[in-house]
Parts: C-alpha cells; sequence; structure tokens
C-alpha cells in the first residue's frame, strides 16, 4: 500500500483517568499524591487508579489499599463513582466526534480514531492530536496521550510504550520504523503479553519483541504446539502479527451495537457464604440480573452456565459447568431452577466466596414457545410490569424477601456499576 494511502489512526488514553476525574472535581488535591480505591471492607480494597504523583511513591493498579498507604501515608482515598466516570467517557467520546465520525470506544478510558479523511479539515496528525489533547483538559481536566500510526495494533503500541512516557504525550510509530523502534524492545511490552507469557517466550529463547517477528510464523507455530498443544496455532499467528505490526481490522464505531454472544454476572461476596439458604439467594439475584438484561435486550438463552469460587483463598476450589434447557427462556424462575440444579450437582460444599450465572446461544425473544401447561403470556406481562417499575423507580423498588435478609446483596449491588459505586 502506497504511503498515501495509508490510514491515520489514534489510540486516545485518558491518563489514570478515574483519578484524573476526580482530581478534576476536587482541585484541593490538585498536587497531593490521589487514588481511587474499591470498599476495603467487602474484599474490594484495591487501587483502581492512582494518579503521577500517587505512582511516584510507588502505588500501582490492582495492588491492595493497605500496601499502598504504607507506601505513601498522605495518599487521598477517594471511592469510585462508576456513573460519573462513565458520563466522563462519554463526554469525552463526543469531543472526539468532532474530528472524526470513525471513532471506536476500545474501553472506558481508550478510543480508537481514525482521522484519515480529516487531515483537510485539521491539519497534520500532531496538530488534531494537540488540538484534542487542549479540548479535552479545558471541558474535562483529564489529559489524553495519543498514539499515531496506520493501523489500530500499532496506535496502541505507540501509546502504551511511548506516548505514555513522553511529556507531549504524543508519538507517531510508522509501519517502516517498526524494525527500529519496536523490535528492540523486550517482549513484556508487546501488547497481549502478560507475566506468564513472557515467562514461556524466555524458555522459547524469545526476550525482544524482534525475537517473536523474525520467527517464521510455520516455525513459531510448532514451538507453540511443542509448549502449548495443539490448539495453539491462533495464539501464535496473533503474537507474531502483533510483533510484525499487522492489523487489519477497521475503526468501527458500531462494535458495541452487535448483539450480544451472552449476558451475565458475577460476584464477590462479603463473607463466605456456607448455608444453602444463603447460597440461594445470591444464585437467585444473579439469575434475576441476567434475565432482566436479557428481556431488556430483548433475548432469551438456551444455555445456563453457573460457575463458582470457594475458600479457602490460597487453594481455592470451584467449577464453571453448563446445561442446555428444553426451550430458550428469559423467564428468572426457570433459569433459576437450571440454575439450583448445575450449582448442587457441582458443588463441593466448601465455603462460596465468588457465583456467576450466564444465558448464552441467544435468540429473539418475540419468538417463544408456547406450551399447554403455563400461560407464559401472563408470566412475561408480569416480569415486564416489575422491570418496568424497576427501571422508572429503581432496582430496590421491588425486591424479593430473600433480598432483605443477611444474605442479600440486591441493595448493595443497586449502587453499583460493573462492582464499583456509581
Amino acid at each position: 500500500m502506497s504511503r498515501s494511502k495509508e490510514r491515520i489512526i489514534f489510540l486516545a488514553d485518558c491518563q489514570s483517568f478515574y483519578a484524573s476525574v476526580e482530581k478534576a472535581d476536587h482541585p484541593e488535591y490538585k498536587d497531593r499524591p490521589l487514588a481511587v480505591a474499591g470498599d476495603p471492607m467487602r474484599r474490594s480494597g484495591i487501587i483502581l487508579a492512582a494518579c503521577p504523583i500517587a505512582k511516584s511513591y510507588g502505588v500501582s493498579t490492582a495492588e491492595r489499599l493497605g500496601e499502598a498507604l504504607k507506601k505513601c501515608p498522605d495518599l487521598v482515598i477517594m471511592r469510585p463513582r462508576m456513573q460519573h466516570y462513565i458520563d466522563v467517557s462519554l463526554q469525552i467520546t463526543r469531543i472526539y466526534e468532532e474530528y472524526t465520525d470513525l471513532v471506536e470506544i476500545f474501553s472506558i478510558d481508550e478510543q480508537f480514531l481514525d482521522v484519515t479523511g480529516s487531515l483537510a479539515l485539521f491539519g497534520d496528525p500532531v496538530s488534531i492530536a494537540k488540538s484534542i489533547q487542549q479540548k479535552v483538559m479545558e471541558e474535562t481536566g483529564v489529559w489524553v496521550r495519543v498514539g499515531i500510526s496506520s493501523n489500530k495494533i500499532l496506535a496502541k503500541i505507540a501509546t502504551d510504550i511511548w506516548a505514555k512516557k513522553n511529556k507531549e504525550g504524543i508519538f507517531i510509530l510508522p509501519k517502516a520504523d517498526i524494525e527500529k523502534n519496536l523490535w528492540p524492545q523486550p517482549v513484556h511490552k508487546m501488547f497481549g503479553v502478560g507475566s506468564r507469557m513472557t515467562a514461556h517466550f524466555a524458555k522459547l529463547g524469545m526476550t525482544t519483541i524482534g525475537d517473536v517477528a523474525r520467527t517464521p510464523l510455520p516455525q513459531l507455530k510448532d514451538k507453540f504446539r511443542a509448549r502449548f498443544g495443539k490448539q495453539s496455532d491462533i495464539q501464535a499467528e496473533v503474537m507474531w502479527r502483533t510483533a510484525n505490526g499487522m492489523d487489519d481490522s477497521k475503526v468501527t464505531p458500531e462494535t458495541f451495537d452487535k448483539p450480544p454472544k451472552s449476558v451475565g454476572h458475577m460476584m464477590t461476596l462479603p463473607r463466605d457464604y456456607a448455608i444453602p439458604k444463603e447460597v440461594d439467594t445470591i444464585l437467585l439475584e444473579l439469575t434475576e440480573e441476567v434475565c432482566r438484561d436479557c428481556r431488556r435486550k430483548g433475548y432469551m438463552g438456551s444455555v445456563v452456565t453457573v460457575s463458582c469460587m470457594c475458600s479457602p483463598y490460597d487453594a481455592p476450589t470451584g467449577f464453571s459447568r453448563q446445561m442446555k434447557m428444553p426451550d430458550p427462556t428469559n423467564n428468572t424462575n426457570k433459569v433459576y431452577e437450571a440454575v439450583k440444579t448445575i450449582f448442587y450437582k457441582h458443588w463441593d460444599r466448601m465455603p462460596v466466596r465468588r457465583a456467576g450465572v450466564m444465558l448464552s446461544e441467544l435468540s429473539d425473544d418475540r419468538n417463544y414457545q408456547l406450551t399447554l401447561f403455563e400461560d407464559q403470556e401472563r408470566l412475561r406481562a408480569l416480569e415486564k410490569a416489575t422491570d418496568h417499575i424497576k427501571q422508572r423507580y429503581g432496582s430496590m423498588a421491588i425486591v424479593r424477601a430473600s433480598s432483605l435478609t443477611g444474605a442479600g446483596q440486591a441493595a448493595e449491588r443497586s449502587m453499583k456499576i460493573g462492582g464499583h459505586y456509581k
């Protein structure tokens, strides 16, 4: 492809997003170390985001709050406000859309932008990136770093390895420069490579990204098969293409408009649950959330999956099992019966510390199987009515009696999004 036809792709990343939003809302903490952390009373006392000042003390994302406070006793701790962060993220996305209609949400704090068609309006790529940085900072108080290249994977790499580290927060990584700039980098800096994969690469004699890139693909597949088994060809090709900066995917604004493959919820419990009656309460609450989501989105599920992790923490047991139901459904009671069947068949009676429920093999809920033994229209109308009340007045407007017991978590979860406070 000629240089003139190359796409111009950005990966825009918001620095320490949650912490930056809190600092913008609390200017009195501008020059203080600040972190956003989960509730330490509910097994979620971990650092979700730390500002650059806090990071200079060694505070890092995902470490326990107690460890962070040992490193930085003056650390300002903010409880997460997930709904607010979502609102700010959408505000930033709308700013990006002022520069291009090709904006793809990658995560709450990262978006891909294809600005190829915007150059004639807004100038060269660096000028566009600087304009975006300034506008986002002025309107939200969040600093954005921008990696620039000709495809999404290289834009992401440009952000993670260079734009996040330099003062300008901008880095261009042309495909022609990957041998010079990317290949000498240690393999752990490659997108998609964590600590375990880094160790595997080390045992294969590959310590740099260039070591992976220069290995002929058939040879790399052979090495992966020998180490991971026969089903590792796809993983080998993904690693090889990433190391060589190859990515044919387009920036697709409609990514999150695609039908889901499954709908599920998982819950980490505030304490160990060992009594079946208490476990039933949690399973029912999870089932209700899943089925309500399915009804809201217009889907029924044919396959129900139940997962569980049990204590002790240092040697947990658990399972993830599924079963196919006779007919697709999003009826809470029907799914709940299947959930209990799976759970009690596989539970080893160890105390439960995490549980999950998922529906998959989804289909349109307008096409459902009628039976002679129950009034499905009445059941669907009843659930539709309760869903409407919850949507209008909040999820705690109608709750089952079991959720009001000491085991119930519905009230706590109603105040959260994605496991964190709204």
